[in-house]
């Protein structure tokens, strides 16, 4: 009844695969046309917002390759002043000419001269006045010409000048250009180094009134691909391995798994010096395309509401053509859940609605006989079924406990105490948790065979089961090992003793029983403890067989403990 309930729930009304079918055909359409609007949409506005990044990123990069020849020639036409080519390197006149010019133009961080031999001979606040440069970069290479350098970190300045983003190292621009007398000779060398922000600052001034609004950032890389700027990225962030420097703007994808709409521009050369700079942008591709994606909710917000209008017409149309089936439906599952008299259609519709009517009420009462028979056989099947399903269960538990069950004692056997002592041995070596094993064999039991038969010895391994069974802790494992052999497991004793009296106890309660047919009998113990030198469960085992073959030999019925390194 239940499957049959499920069955028409999950199947649609013809008035409602009509609606359906009406509503989707809509739907489907207006989606069609949106993903065709949204991907051309999709291209434009890559293509703009491309163009967009690339017009900033160029408009960045040729200002800033302005601002640095301007800076380089006017250390070069600084240099060229009288003050400079015959004055005197060291005088207070040339300390206030640089802090003039540094004051001018607050991009310099510090503006010095030197003499020939690389020693600084005046600078701006007297900062490295004295100091040996001979073996900076900027000094060697300005000897023979006007020098701009790559950006680096401060390293004579780094304690001298005063850090604006204590969050990140100084770093500088070096410009430098030799001095010469009137017969072109060196005399020294004027250098300045301009602050790294001054360049970074640049760069925003352009990107950030132009696209900074769009989620749009600027980045500054060097020759290797090497993010400059920010900061945070730097050492952190390379350019895509795919990047195209022909490419105005590509889509591609960073090393932190996002997608970017990224333009390049580099730096053109400055003062015949190739820095190799590149300007990027790059803007997040969801929120270069997020007018799309408006565009999109929209039309699907369009589709759905036309859906919904065609879906009403289709749903009265329907309406009136599925009336009587549904009546009919309806009949046959007041049958199906016998809730009362079903109502069936009148004969005022179609031909067709009427002949079905009344072939389903004739139907219906075969069915309904039919039903019952078949209820009275699954009936019996189930009863079945359940009959031998219990017996295949108890059939399942007796072999389940013979297989781990000695069949002539009762105890577990063999294959169950390997069991057990290697789950007491993982547990050792990952919790610490001790334990003692106890090899029990009785003595002169060949005897007993020998004088009263294997009857007779099997019923004293039954009794004799029966003793230590009754000897040992409730929480300890006993098991026939083999033959007249018995062992037990001993967890977590306290200590030796406590194991040994265990042992004892057994060894007791053996000697004062008495034995049919047999009389008395004793047993010989060998018991071995857990050790960390045990590289398997064999260890113990082979321990307490050499303390049972001690106990043997010392003339039986007593209790043998192994040492740790027996």
């Amino acid at each position: 009844m239940k499957t049959t309930d499920k069955a028409n729930g999950s199947r649609q009304s013809f008035r409602g695969q009509l609606t359906l079918l009406f509503g989707g055909l809509s739907l489907a359409s207006l989606l069609g046309v949106g993903v065709y609007v949204g991907h051309i949409a999709t291209g434009e506005l890559a293509r703009f917002g491309g163009e967009l990044l690339h017009t900033s990123a160029r408009s960045a990069a040729d200002l800033l390759a302005t601002n640095l020849r301007e800076r380089a020639q006017e250390i070069d036409l600084l240099r060229q002043l009288a003050l400079f080519t015959r004055g005197d390197l060291s005088a207070q006149e040339m300390r206030q000419a640089l802090d003039l010019r540094k004051t001018t133009h607050n991009e310099y961080a510090w503006i010095g001269v030197t003499d020939a031999s690389g020693r600084v001979t005046q600078a701006t606040d007297g900062v490295l006045v004295g100091a040996q440069v001979e073996h900076r970069p900027w000094f060697q290479s300005a000897r023979s010409g006007l020098f701009v350098g790559d950006v680096h970190e401060a390293v004579l300045l780094a304690k001298q000048l005063p850090n604006r983003n204590p969050d990140q190292p100084l770093r500088f621009i070096d410009f430098a250009a030799p001095i010469l007398d009137e017969q072109g000779q060196l005399r020294g060398v004027l250098g300045a180094h301009a602050h790294w922000s001054w360049v970074t600052e640049t760069v925003e001034s352009i990107v950030v009134n132009r696209v900074g609004q769009h989620g749009a950032e600027v980045l500054i890389a060097d020759k290797a691909g090497h993010i400059l700027y920010p900061f945070q990225h730097a050492g952190l962030l390379n350019l895509p391995a795919g990047a195209s420097p022909q490419a105005q703007s590509e889509r591609l994808q960073w090393s932190d798994g996002a997608e970017y709409l990224t333009s390049m521009v580099e730096i053109p050369t400055v003062a015949h010096t190739d820095l190799g700079w590149r300007i990027v942008l790059r803007q997040p591709l969801d929120k270069a395309l997020a007018p799309v994606k408006a565009l999109r909710q929209q039309l699907i917000l369009l589709g759905l509401l036309t859906a919904l209008a065609c879906a009403l017409v289709a749903y009265r149309l329907a309406a009136r053509i599925s009336r009587p089936i549904e009546q009919l439906a309806r009949a046959a599952r007041m049958i199906e859940n016998r809730a009362g008299t079903p109502v069936y259609p009148g004969d005022e519709h179609a031909s067709e609605i009427t002949q079905l009517n009344h072939s389903f009420q004739s139907m219906t009462a075969s069915l309904l006989e039919r039903e019952r028979e078949l209820s009275q056989l699954n009936t019996s099947l189930e009863a079945q079924v359940a009959e031998r399903t219990q017996a295949l269960h108890r059939a399942n538990q007796e072999l389940e406990n013979l297989a781990i069950h000695d069949a002539l004692t009762g105890l577990y056997n063999r294959r169950r105490f390997d069991e057990k002592l290697r789950e007491y041995v993982q547990l050792f070596q990952r919790t610490g948790r001790t334990f003692a094993l106890l090899v029990i064999d009785a003595d002169h039991f060949k005897h007993v065979n020998d004088h009263h038969g294997h009857q007779a010895g099997d019923a004293v391994l039954q009794q004799l089961a029966q003793v230590i069974s009754g000897s040992v802790r409730i929480t300890d494992f006993v098991a026939r090992y083999g033959g007249e052999e018995f062992v037990v497991l001993l967890p977590e004793p306290q200590d030796r003793q406590e194991g040994r009296v265990v042992a004892e106890k057994i060894r007791v309660a053996v000697s004062q029983s008495h034995f049919p047919a047999v009389g008395q009998l004793t047993v010989s113990l060998g018991m071995s403890f857990c050790s960390l030198k045990d590289t398997s469960e064999t260890d113990i085992v082979q321990r307490a067989d050499q303390a049972l073959y001690q106990a043997k030999q010392q003339g039986r019925n007593q209790v043998v403990v192994a040492t740790e390194s027996a």
